[in-house]
């Protein structure tokens, strides 16, 4: 492979995160702009109209890193959970500009942008190599579905971006509700993307290295603390923290103990975040988020929500399940086969239908609208994340 073009590929994508950052910082400072009326509405116009240029470079920086990272590896860069989540940064940025277009709104930059920086950060926790194809992963259908259903991923990202802004904007955070309490472990799922990782990036900057060695003689190496440890392996290195406890025997994927101490660890790392800032704050973290929110347009937010969704369900349907269902019966001679990623797919599918019938003949809107769009969000995660880290399948070379 061209190092040269490794090397290049690599910068744009770092690239592409700081403009990220900067732009999330620019609609941010639109939005809690706090000046006169007249001086208000002046540098908010002038904030967002410097994100949205900053986003849009980012945007072909991030391109710019798909079309070397496609000449350098000789396939389309979605091949491995790095290039995939990577992939679905991208789609969630290119998502939020098709809603921006549309509604000229700065707060739309901020409640997308940020969940943008997360996934690019936690692709960057996996290994960046480029892979060598499978098999199964040979064909121009590999570009086509994966596109299409990360692209659909992304606008239920910004539909669930919106939703969680529409509840900080309008749950009572008076006294303790049910809807607070679920809006805490909402937020609380989001600090453990970030607590993950803040202490990925501490220890592969110290170089930890934990080895086990397991009943078949292979060896297999963790990255950080082993707090899951192989049902199967004895730790050889010395130092190195023991487990606290062993994964299950059923878990039997490629690296399923690995894998499985990556969730343990964003688990953990963001209850002790979260608990740390509600210690600071002294109050819930939606009533200290909701100060910032109350002036939005909530009926608007519910709108975007919804856009973004109806949006992308048809892009999802021809991704995750048309597209894809083509290329099995190429691939393996069959239309489903019952793979526990198809299954999670014809799931997150099944679950936006009843969003979009909800919202349509139902008249759901508002917050419960928008705690539909927050738990599909969730439910595409799971089929990213858990799926494909832990349950074996077809799809585990993911």
């Amino acid at each position: 492979m061209n190092e040269t073009l490794i090397r290049l590929s690599d910068n744009a994508l770092f690239t592409s995160f700081l403009l990220y950052m900067l732009a999330m910082f620019s609609f941010l400072l639109s939005v809690t702009a706090r000046k006169k009326q007249e001086e208000r509405v002046e540098q908010r116009a002038k904030w967002a109209k410097i994100g949205f240029v900053i986003t849009v470079i980012a945007v072909a920086s991030h391109l710019l890193y798909i079309i070397v990272r496609t000449i350098a590896g000789g396939h389309f860069p979605v091949s491995n959970m790095f290039e995939f989540m990577t992939f679905l940064s991208f789609s969630i940025a290119l998502g939020f500009i098709i809603i921006f277009v549309i509604y000229r709104k700065a707060f739309t930059g901020a409640f997308a942008l940020p969940l943008v920086i997360i996934i690019q950060a936690y692709a960057s926790m996996f290994p960046s190599e480029i892979p060598v194809l499978i098999p199964a992963l040979q064909s121009y259908w590999l570009p086509i579905h994966v596109s299409t259903a990360a692209l659909g991923q992304g606008l239920f990202a910004v539909g669930c971006a919106a939703g969680i802004w529409y509840l900080i904007s309008q749950v009572p955070q008076d006294k303790p509700t049910r809807s607070n309490r679920t809006l805490e472990g909402v937020l609380l799922i989001v600090f453990m993307l970030v607590g993950y990782i803040i202490t990925g990036l501490y220890f592969n900057a110290t170089g930890y290295e934990a080895n086990f060695q397991l009943e078949n003689g292979a060896t297999m190496t963790y990255n950080k603390p082993a707090l899951a440890g192989p049902y199967d392996g004895v730790l050889v290195t010395e130092g190195a923290m023991q487990p606290w406890f062993n994964i299950p025997t059923w878990m039997q994927g490629v690296k399923a103990a690995v894998k499985f101490n990556t969730i343990v660890w964003s688990f953990l790392s963001g209850i002790i975040l979260y608990l740390l800032l509600r210690l600071i704050a002294r109050k819930r973290l939606g009533a200290v988020m909701r100060q910032w929110m109350l002036k939005t347009d909530a009926d608007l937010v519910d709108e975007i929500s919804y856009r973004a969704i109806a949006i992308g369900f048809p892009v999802y349907t021809l991704g995750a399940l048309l597209f894809a269902m083509i290329w099995a019966h190429e691939a393996w001679g069959r239309f489903w086969g019952w793979d526990p990623k198809e299954v999670w797919a014809l799931i997150t599918w099944l679950f936006y239908s009843v969003y979009l019938h909800l919202r349509l003949s139902r008249g759901w809107q508002g917050e419960k609208s928008a705690w539909l769009a927050v738990l599909g969000f969730i439910i595409v995660m799971i089929t990213l994340v858990f799926v494909n880290l832990v349950i074996v399948g077809l799809h585990s070379y993911a």
